[in-house]
């Protein structure tokens, strides 16, 4: 997903923000689901549940400055009942591009949960079935 910082994302000295990353990282996330056939509202609705982030492990590498065009990739590395870990990088790219300079990447555990009492549960099989 390609994402501009703008100055909303930064900080005094047009540096993006620590925790604008992570709001990039959901937004793709949530852009992987949508690609699969999954949105978020879908899953609440139609099924009940919804995916939470459990743990959260990122590394900086270098930072995302104002006006920059972003590069932000999600992947599942791992697939259980409950949960699944996904990798996921943020570049710095060309406008239109999907490769480029390496600024952060996360380890992100999200584990399924039912929309009303938040308690966890397993992922449905045919949601899981998606990420096959």
């Amino acid at each position: 997903m390609h994402v501009r910082v703008y100055w909303e994302d930064t900080d005094a000295g047009g540096i993006v923000y620590h925790a604008n990353y992570i709001k990039f990282m959901e937004r793709a996330r949530s852009e992987w689901l949508r690609s699969k056939g999954l949105g978020q509202q879908q899953a609440r609705e139609q099924l009940g549940g919804m995916f939470v982030v459990t743990n959260l492990a990122l590394r900086y590498v270098l930072p995302a400055k104002l006006d920059d065009c972003l590069w932000v990739t999600a992947s599942v590395s791992a697939r259980g009942r409950a949960s699944m870990t996904m990798n996921q990088q943020v570049f710095r790219t060309d406008s239109g591009s999907e490769s480029g300079t390496l600024l952060c990447d996360a380890q992100v555990r999200i584990g399924w949960v039912d929309s009303q009492t938040v308690r966890a549960g397993r992922i449905p099989e045919n949601v899981h079935n998606l990420f096959l």
